[in-house]
């Protein structure tokens, strides 16, 4: 186990209690964990204590003297919380935590030193792209030893154990010790070790990526980008990329990089609506600058725990469908990591098709895959799976087990700097002429996603419940309006999972039509409280590739809102988000 620093004695030996407590009937981790309204985990009797006790738990004997590491996105309640569960740890056997300045670590920094110090698991206090303070939400989610979210068997287990629990362990000491510095502390049989998480990551980053072709494209004239991490865990880790390493002025190219408990007020969600001063700045929002000049070449923006990315040119919003599409596409020729060539790509079933375009150009094996970066992970661990991307702004390699999205804006740098090894000073090809190109290679596939915040959980079963029987009836008399659409198969996604065997059932309806075209309907995982409804609609067309998607996806919406009647069921007038 060990630790690189000489160790500092803060308790010789501690003294454990073992607490009584009462069992809660809602601890049934989602996609990316357990989240709920901070006041819960704050103000109910022991609710962290006892789903930290239930991760523990199922983990049994295997866990004595093992290593976990643990960190967050900065959120509100992050740091007490850190400082219950290392006393939980020790208390439970663990045998070393592995932690960082101010227990800030984003998500796929996590998954990182999981693998690379081979521990047996980590604990990521993030509520991702969900508001953070004290009135907005919080969450735990538990990775494990390949670096990845914890799969189904596991999380089943955890939420079983929560259902039961009549105790939980934790120490009579509390740790105190400096997280500014890397060092080593002993406290009771238990190590506490505190690494520059910050300074690891962009280690790791250097070994993916040939940094000298980007610093030759951002020390041009021509060229300017701005980076948002809207006050998420990405501003450390951005500001030692981008200033640190590639030599840029942090003042000018980092945006909102402090991370702070409450994301400044924002709501952390790299989208064309809550990244609002990105988007303006980029010309792509209501108001375009004047001067277009003055519209950085390059913007992309983050999420509260790092592990999203959204990309946009100078008056141009790339989706996150062809952003996975034309890294795939690049990945041989622009990233060093990638250069014995890409082994498979694979998109979550939302996703739009243009990756696999570029898969069957290029012969890759593709997978489709429910939403939930879990479900990668299984693929990568079997050497299936190089590189894999979600339309929710998620995309990533297997370097690790997370999606990550400075990974993901590094990837288009270096797209970027290979488009332009031999352009003059003010023929620079941008972001917009890639992905022109793309389409011109592959065709354009139209996408939207419709978000529906803020839904009654009973509206939205009552929703699926409907668009069930519709299909068991054969019920679509809507497309009698729509000659130009004919439906070839109308079903509820399932998946097997060609490595484990596990099914995975109700990921979402799907109405597919002759011409490739589709709608997707699907129930979120990722709120804190009630339900979000998201609807997505595909186009593909070959030849028309300059139209405006709202144009071009507009009998589909039309086909969708009337077949599914969501307006009626959810009460909703409108989307939260257009995407």
């Amino acid at each position: 186990m060990g630790c690189s620093h000489n160790r500092s004695v803060l308790v010789e030996k501690t003294n454990i209690d073992e607490v009584k407590t009462s069992p809660y009937k809602d601890q049934k981790p989602g996609t990316s964990g357990l989240r709920k309204k901070t006041k819960v985990f704050e103000e109910q009797a022991n609710y962290l204590e006892n789903f930290i006790q239930s991760i523990f738990d199922s983990l049994g004997e295997e866990l004595k003297g093992k290593t976990l590491v643990l960190g967050g996105d900065g959120r509100y309640y992050n740091k007490h919380a850190c400082s219950i569960i290392i006393r939980m740890a020790a208390a439970n056997g663990v045998g070393k935590m592995v932690v960082s300045d101010d227990f800030l670590m984003s998500t796929p920094c996590v998954s990182g030193l999981i693998r690379d110090m081979k521990a047996f698991g980590g604990i990521i206090l993030t509520a991702s792209h969900n508001p953070g303070g004290k009135t907005e939400d919080f969450g735990v989610k538990y990775n494990g030893s390949n670096g990845g979210p914890a799969t189904s068997l596991v999380t089943d287990k955890i939420f079983e154990l929560s259902k039961e629990i009549k105790k939980y362990k934790i120490t009579k000491e509390i740790p105190e010790f400096n997280t500014k510095t890397p060092g080593c502390y002993k406290f009771g049989g238990m190590d506490i070790e505190v690494v520059d998480a910050v300074g690891k990551y962009a280690a790791k980053m250097m070994k993916i990526f040939d940094f000298e072709p980007i610093k030759k494209l951002v020390g041009r004239k021509d060229f300017s980008m701005v980076y948002d991490s809207m006050h998420g865990v990405a501003g450390p880790f951005a500001r030692k990329v981008f200033g640190d390493i590639l030599g840029m002025d942090v003042k000018e190219v980092c945006m909102n990089s402090i991370p702070k408990e409450d994301f400044g007020g924002g709501h952390p969600d790299p989208n064309l609506t809550y990244a609002h001063d990105l988007v303006e700045k980029m010309g792509v929002g209501e108001h375009v600058p004047e001067d277009e000049s003055k519209i950085p070449v390059f913007g992309a923006a983050a999420d509260g725990d790092a592990d999203r990315n959204m990309v946009l040119g100078r008056k141009f919003f790339v989706t996150p469908s062809d952003s996975l599409a034309i890294i795939c596409d690049k990945a041989k020729e622009c990233i060093k990591f990638f250069k014995g060539g890409v082994k498979g790509v694979a998109r979550s079933m939302p996703t739009s098709g243009a990756v696999d375009l570029v898969a069957a150009e290029q012969k890759i094996k593709l997978f489709e895959v429910p939403t939930g970066w879990k479900y990668f992970g299984n693929l990568m661990d079997n050497g299936d799976l190089s590189i894999c991307g979600e339309e929710s702004f998620g995309t990533g390699s297997n370097h690790i087990r997370e999606k990550d999205g400075l990974w993901a804006v590094l990837a288009w740098l270096a797209i970027l700097a290979k488009e332009n090894e031999n352009t003059e000073e003010g023929k620079l090809v941008g972001v917009g002429d890639i992905v022109k190109a793309h389409w011109a290679k592959y065709g354009r596939n139209y996408y939207t996603r419709y978000d529906y915040e803020g839904c009654t959980k009973e509206a939205g079963n009552t929703l699926f419940d409907g668009m069930r029987k519709m299909i068991a009836e054969n019920d679509f008399k809507v497309l009698d309006k729509y000659p130009d659409y004919k439906l070839k198969a109308a079903d509820e996604f399932e998946y097997k999972d060609p490595v484990d065997g596990s099914v995975a059932k109700k990921q979402g309806i799907r109405l597919i039509m002759q011409d490739g075209s589709r709608i997707i309907f699907r129930l979120s995982g990722t709120g804190s409280v009630g339900a979000t409804v998201r609807m997505y609609i595909e186009q593909y067309s070959k030849d028309n590739l300059d139209a405006k998607p709202a144009e071009a996806l507009k009998p589909l919406i039309e086909i969708a809102l009337e077949w599914s009647k969501l307006p009626e069921v959810t009460g909703k007038e409108g989307p939260t988000v257009i995407t």
